[in-house]
């Protein structure tokens, strides 16, 4: 048979739609839930607002991770299902086309997605993961700028505090300043001004305030009584707090490449933890990318209905075990990171339990007569769901016995 076929090209058209709408969708959901907390973060640290983009950024190839795989597992099951009840899919194999035949161009999808995942997870997303800490660090130690907020205190440095009343052109002009300094060897310095501006020196570690219209007190040890003075204009050099520098990447071993987990665990200079921290990671990615070769199958068996349902049950079933599966592998490599199990046996024995189920699911559908691998589920739910609307209307019916007409 010629490939592609014009089945192969409806297939592929009935995939991609759901397939780039629920990635698409489940990206935007996560990044939106983490935008909030970003929020906060960023602007309980003082610092721009814009960095928030950035932060988001730098996430998106770790929700992908997980995206990416469900935007298969759906793209594939909502085609399947879409032949399934309009008995297209009776059609196709009434004229000999197995299942087999037909998970042609969904292989074609998955080695795509496999690859681009592995690249996400094993090389991408390691810098992701280290931009982004990188960013945190720079926003918690002020290298970002700290933003004066209209009336609160800020510190400038471990000796200076510093309070405005309006800021005007993004910031750039500041009025009804009050400014608190004080030195090592004891010296005070307050000044309140009716306007100020930064302005920036030939020294990249001083800044000058410029202060116009105010007065200014200062006070030693030495000094009988504090000096005041009134001023229209006067310069005050600020120095900028030392910033240290972000640690370099490899700390933690979400920031290292698939290569570099395997070279650092061979390295018998490695503490016990930290190489069982590195294998339980390094096990925890490839199994979350192979499962991929399964979720075609796992799509087929979930996505047919018994005859004359057209319950949803496979969807929300899909979705399921799909993220069921990354907690389990989630615990497993925490336990493996902990030394309590071998990293290859905690992970890939979650692998091959899910595995085997799977194949048995698609077994029952694509090669036992009359199969459906959640035909009992799908008759629970509707023996459950008449239970429930018995239940509903006897109870409707007792409530209109008991009140009496006004």
């Amino acid at each position: 048979m010629r490939f592609p076929t014009q089945i192969d090209r409806y297939l592929a058209k009935l995939i991609l739609v759901p397939l780039i709408g629920t990635l698409t969708l489940a990206a935007m959901l996560l990044l939106l839930e983490k935008m909030l907390r970003l929020f906060d973060f960023v602007v309980s640290e003082g610092g721009p607002v814009n960095v928030v983009w950035r932060m988001l950024a730098n996430l998106i190839p770790q929700y992908l991770g997980l995206g990416i795989p469900i935007g298969l597992l759906l793209g594939v099951l909502l085609a399947f299902r879409k032949l399934a009840l309009s008995s297209e899919l009776d059609a196709m194999r009434a004229v000999g086309l197995s299942y087999g035949r037909l998970l042609r161009v969904p292989y074609i999808f998955t080695g795509a997605l496999l690859a681009l995942n592995l690249a996400i997870v094993g090389f991408i997303q390691p810098y992701a993961e280290y931009a982004y800490e990188g960013l945190r660090f720079e926003l918690r130690s002020g290298a970002l700028g700290a933003s004066i907020r209209v009336g609160e205190f800020t510190d400038l440095g471990r000796r200076m505090t510093l309070r405005v009343e309006r800021s005007e052109n993004r910031g750039t002009d500041l009025y009804g300043v009050f400014l608190r300094a004080q030195t090592r060897d004891g010296r005070s310095l307050a000044v309140t001004a009716d306007r100020g501006t930064f302005l920036a020196t030939d020294d990249p570690n001083t800044i000058l305030f410029r202060l116009a219209n105010g007065r200014l007190v200062h006070d030693a040890a030495g000094f009988r009584a504090p000096r005041v003075l009134s001023f229209a204009r006067y310069d005050l050099p600020i120095d900028l707090p030392a910033i240290e520098s972000f640690r370099g990447r490899g700390n933690g071993t979400e920031e290292l490449t698939l290569p570099e987990l395997v070279r650092v665990a061979r390295n018998a200079g490695q503490a016990e933890e930290r190489r069982n921290a590195i294998r339980a990671n390094f096990h925890f990615r490839l199994v979350e990318v192979v499962m991929m070769l399964l979720l075609p199958l796992l799509a087929v068996a979930l996505a047919v209905p018994p005859k004359r349902s057209t319950s949803g049950l496979g969807i929300f079933l899909s979705i399921v075990l799909v993220v069921t599966y990354h907690k389990v592998n989630q615990y497993a490599e925490e336990m493996g990171a902990l030394g309590r199990l071998d990293p290859l046996i905690a992970l890939w024995t979650p692998f091959a339990i899910f595995a085997g189920l799977i194949l048995w699911m698609y077994w029952t559908i694509a090669h036992k007569p009359g199969g459906q691998p959640i035909g009992a589920l799908e008759r629970g739910f509707s023996r459950l769901g008449r239970s429930l609307g018995r239940l509903v209307r006897r109870r409707e019916r007792r409530r209109k016995r008991t009140v009496q007409p006004a």
